[in-house]
C-alpha cells in the first residue's frame, strides 16, 4: 500500500491496540487475573486488525467521526480471537504456533485457553452495547447482526460444517458454505458495524454486507494459497498443514485460485458505489490480491 493509506492502516490498528489493553487493563485487580492475561495474550498478539479496519473505515465513510465505531471494532476483534484461541485446541487443529508463539493452550493449559476463549465471546457483547450512537434504537439491530454473524448461522456454523467435511472432499458449493460463513461472517459483522456506527442508510448496510462477502472469499482463498506456497518465517504458524483439507486450493489450483481472488476483489470494490471516498478501500481490498501474511 502507499505511504498516505499505510499511515491511515497504522492510526487505525494503533487505536484499537490502546483500546484493548485499556479494556483489559480495568480488571487487573481481579481474583480471575490469570483469565484477563491469558485473553490478553491471544488478544494482544498483533496481526493485520482488518476486521477492526473495516469496521472504522465503514464508520467513516459514512460521514462520521471512525472512533464512533471503537466498541464495535473491539468485539468483532474479540470474538475473531476467541475462535483462533479455539481453533487451535488438540480437538479442533491442534496447533502448537500462532503468529510466530506458542499457541494459547500451550502457554496456559487447556481448561484456561477454553475459559479465555469463552470469556472473550461473551465480553465482546458488552463492549458492543457501550457504543454510542446516533440513533439508539440501532444498537438492537448491531447486536443481531454480531450475534449472527458470530453464531449458528455465521462462523460457527461454518466451523461445524468445516469439522464434518473433514473426512471426505467436498463439491465447490460446499466449500463455499464453508468459508462464506466460517470467514466472511466476522468481516461482514466488521463491515456492517462500521455502517451502524457511521449512521448509514439501509443501502450503505446492504452495500458493505456485498463488500464483505466477496471480500471475504478474496480473503479465504489468498490464506488457503499462502499455506502452500507461503513460508514459516512469513506466515508466523506452521504451513502445508492444509493439504488434505477442503481448501480452495485442493478444489481449484493455485492459477484458478489467483484468478479468483481478482475477481471476488474486484467484486467487493464495485459495493463500495454507494459511499463517497472509498480510496481507501479500494486499494486495501486490492492489496490482498499479492501479500504474503
Amino acid at each position: 500500500m502507499t505511504e498516505p493509506f499505510e499511515a491511515s492502516a497504522r492510526e487505525y490498528r494503533d487505536f484499537i491496540e490502546s483500546y484493548l489493553q485499556a479494556y483489559l487493563g480495568r480488571f487487573s485487580d481481579q481474583p480471575q487475573k490469570q483469565l484477563y492475561e491469558a485473553m490478553g495474550y491471544s488478544l494482544l498478539a498483533g496481526g493485520k486488525r482488518l476486521r477492526p479496519i473495516f469496521a472504522f473505515e465503514f464508520c467513516r465513510m459514512c460521514g462520521t467521526d471512525w472512533k464512533k465505531a471503537a466498541p464495535f471494532a473491539a468485539a468483532v476483534e474479540m470474538i475473531h480471537t476467541y475462535s483462533l484461541i479455539h481453533d487451535d485446541l488438540p480437538c479442533m487443529d491442534n496447533d502448537d504456533f500462532r503468529r510466530g508463539r506458542p499457541t494459547n493452550h500451550k502457554v496456559y493449559g487447556e481448561g484456561l485457553a477454553v475459559l479465555a476463549g469463552d470469556a472473550l465471546l461473551t465480553d465482546a457483547f458488552a463492549v458492543a452495547s457501550s457504543a454510542e450512537l446516533s440513533e439508539p434504537s440501532e444498537m438492537g439491530l448491531a447486536i443481531g447482526v454480531l450475534a449472527e454473524c458470530a453464531g449458528s448461522l455465521g462462523m460457527v456454523g461454518g466451523q461445524v460444517l468445516d469439522i464434518q467435511a473433514e473426512q471426505r472432499v467436498c463439491t465447490e458449493q460446499e466449500v463455499l458454505d464453508i468459508q462464506t460463513r466460517k470467514t466472511s461472517a466476522l468481516i461482514n459483522a466488521a463491515c456492517v458495524l462500521g455502517v451502524i456506527a457511521g449512521g448509514g442508510s439501509e443501502e450503505q448496510i446492504a452495500a458493505a454486507g456485498g463488500f464483505a462477502g466477496a471480500l471475504g472469499l478474496a480473503f479465504q482463498i489468498r490464506d488457503d494459497m499462502l499455506d502452500v506456497i507461503g513460508t514459516r518465517e512469513e506466515m508466523g504458524k506452521g504451513v502445508g498443514t492444509d493439504a488434505a483439507k477442503n481448501t480452495f486450493v485442493r478444489l481449484y489450483g493455485l492459477d484458478k485460485c489467483e484468478e479468483l481472488v481478482c475477481n471476488y476483489t474486484e467484486t467487493a470494490i464495485n459495493q463500495l458505489a454507494v459511499f463517497g471516498d472509498h480510496a481507501y478501500l479500494t486499494e486495501l481490498a486490492r492489496s490482498l490480491t499479492e501479500r504474503r501474511v
